[in-house]
């Protein structure tokens, strides 16, 4: 078998480091070595690591591909190599036992990839890679043959609109700031991704770096600026150094630096690392940031458009926006645009995690309804449960019930049903979620990352926690509800930023289509039994054995019980640790 015949890419993703891409690697390497096979990650050889494959929950995910025949397999430990090279490598026949089966191939079949469609698929970290897969030809196209209004035209053709939440068309936020007249202009990348649950820019940057260099090297041309910035926080360790190796061979390459491609052109890319503060991902604040003061928003007007970066014009757009770039002035407007709805055209990347069997990062096509997307390409709710509701666009979201399935992903239809896109975090919940509790937990993070600079939100995101605190403790009062509901519209109302102006929109989306639980609260009861100080634990006669296994694991002697005899509970005792529950081998321990 020549080696040049087998390709082997092995996930290397944050999700495929964690399970152990970079030992796969190595025992690849070290039994194809055995074999005499020649193999180098290096050089595409034979042997590639690449980005996330977004099944992120079957890592380490490899594929073998020979004489382009592909397979592909989970769950691939070091000790699982020699196998893969013995049968299939050498032998050719797959390892059928430990290919992915229908649930993976389900995962991507109602799946549209434009931003995602060299992720998994080429090494992040060669960039030639990307070249050979037709990368910076639209840079070079729109560089020496395209106006820069021309570029700007063709963005706007395509009805791309920022990925980052708010949705403001993207061509014509460049169009504003090319008609600025300055001499110094910016562009900067948001990378500030911080909503719990959502890894959308980080894998992109992760898997696929150029295309986002090449987004806004176009985005410069259009605009007139020679100076960019991504601002990327620290957390992301694997992406900073993805990016910056990028940035290194973009510039060693041509495609940055003084006249770029021979042309007159000239632009550059800092990167600038954020400290972790989410209210950073606000532009103002963003900018504040990047100029050294400490991170807060300002009011607005002046956009950033008009008088951003060190009082320039400036734009920003986040990752995704300017990934998306590249593949519109390759393909075409007229292609982007016929993805998608009327108004939010082509894909959108989501992290799809929570209560859900396939969890990961997906790319699907705006428009599409939220039951395929928990159904078709999620394979549905974990261990059985019944599906209650489906929280998107982060802490910032909102949560449409499951009665609400058929509602398309888009801007429109998600913020009718009061949600938003937001940068494209999804979260499945079930029948064993508390939604008063989870909207306890998005305003604790909103709570906590709010920068304190206005009283609405310092102050008043504060009092809307400690009335959900009292609900969730029993200590509800009548008229909490709609007292949630009055200082909720005056913080959306009077906040300086987004963060505060969204902040309460888990409360309203609960309290709109799950009123009833926020009742039986006010009356001392958590349906979903949750809540730890509305619990009640007892135990069912007729499961006890009488093991001893409750009592012993009590650690307020709440129980007791002789052995072989029912068990009982003391109210007055019981702490409701639930330590009794999670040792129960017969399941005669219950709360409510």
């Amino acid at each position: 078998m020549k080696a040049n015949n087998t390709v082997i890419k092995v996930c290397m993703g944050t999700g495929g480091i964690a399970a152990g891409g970079s030992e796969v690697i190595d025992a690849f390497r070290t039994e194809l070595n055995t074999a005499g096979i020649a193999a180098t990650v290096e050089k595409n050889c034979l042997m590639h690591k690449v980005g996330c494959r977004g099944l992120c929950a079957k890592d380490v995910l490899v594929d073998v591909i020979i004489n382009k025949e592909k397979t592909t397999y989970q769950y691939i430990k070091p000790e699982m190599v020699s196998r893969i090279v013995k049968e299939h490598i050498i032998e050719n026949n797959p390892v059928i036992d430990w290919a992915v089966g229908d649930d993976y191939h389900n995962f991507h079949k109602k799946q549209l990839k434009v931003v995602l469609s060299d992720c998994g698929s080429i090494d992040p970290e060669d960039i030639d890679a990307y070249i050979n897969g037709k990368g910076y030809e639209a840079a070079r196209k729109v560089l020496t043959t395209l106006k820069p209004e021309e570029a700007i035209e063709e963005i706007k053709a395509s009805g791309l609109r920022g990925r980052g939440g708010a949705g403001f068309p993207t061509g014509v936020k460049w169009e504003v700031a090319r008609k600025q007249n300055s001499k110094q202009k910016y562009i900067i990348c948001n990378a500030d991704e911080g909503d719990p649950g959502a890894f959308m820019d980080r894998s992109v940057i992760e898997g696929n770096p150029h295309a986002v260099i090449e987004g806004m090297i176009i985005g410069a041309y259009a605009i007139g600026s020679d100076k960019g910035y991504v601002y990327i926080r620290a957390e992301y360790p694997l992406a900073v150094e993805r990016l910056r190796k990028a940035l290194s061979d973009a510039k060693t390459k041509g495609f940055l630096g003084k006249d770029i491609l021979g042309t007159k052109f000239s632009f550059d890319i800092k990167v600038k690392l954020g400290a972790g503060a989410f209210v950073c991902g606000e532009e103002t604040a963003l900018i504040a940031s990047i100029e050294g003061q400490r991170g807060m928003p300002r009011a607005k007007p002046p956009f950033p458009v008009y008088s951003g970066l060190w009082g320039q014009p400036t734009v920003i757009n986040n990752v995704e926006t300017f990934a998306n770039v590249p593949y519109i002035i390759r393909n075409g407007a007229k292609w982007f645009s016929s993805f998608g709805t009327e108004k939010s055209k082509g894909t959108k990347v989501f992290a799809l995690t929570g209560k859900i069997k396939n969890s990961g990062l997906i790319e699907v096509p705006m428009g599409i309804p939220l039951r395929e997307i928990i159904y078709d390409i999620g394979g549905g709710i974990e261990g059985g449960k019944l599906l209650k509701a489906v929280q998107t666009g982060g802490p910032s979201g909102g949560c449409i019930p499951a009665d609400m399935l058929d509602t398309p992903v888009d801007f429109e239809s998600l913020a009718k049903a009061g949600s938003i896109v937001g940068s494209g975090g999804m979260v499945v919940l079930d029948e064993d979620n508390c939604m008063v509790n989870m909207a306890q937990y998005f305003l604790q993070f909103t709570q906590m990352e709010s920068c304190g600079k206005c009283v609405p939100c310092r102050i008043g995101t504060k009092r809307l926690l400690e009335i959900l605190d009292r609900i969730t403790k029993g200590k509800g009062k009548e008229g909490d509800i709609e007292l949630l509901e009055k200082l909720s519209a005056d913080i959306k109302a009077a906040s300086l930023c987004g963060l505060g102006q969204t902040a309460p929109n888990p409360i309203l989306s609960t309290i709109k289509y799950f009123r009833n639980e926020y009742e039986a609260h006010l009356k001392g009861k958590c349906p979903a039994a949750v809540c730890k100080e509305l619990l009640t634990y007892y135990i069912l006669e007729e499961f006890c054995k009488g093991c001893g296994a409750c009592l012993r694991a009590c650690p307020s002697k709440a129980i007791t019980g002789e052995k072989k005899k029912l068990h009982k509970i003391d109210p007055a005792v019981c702490i409701k640790c639930g330590a009794c529950f999670d040792v129960c081998k017969f399941k005669a321990v219950k709360k409510e």
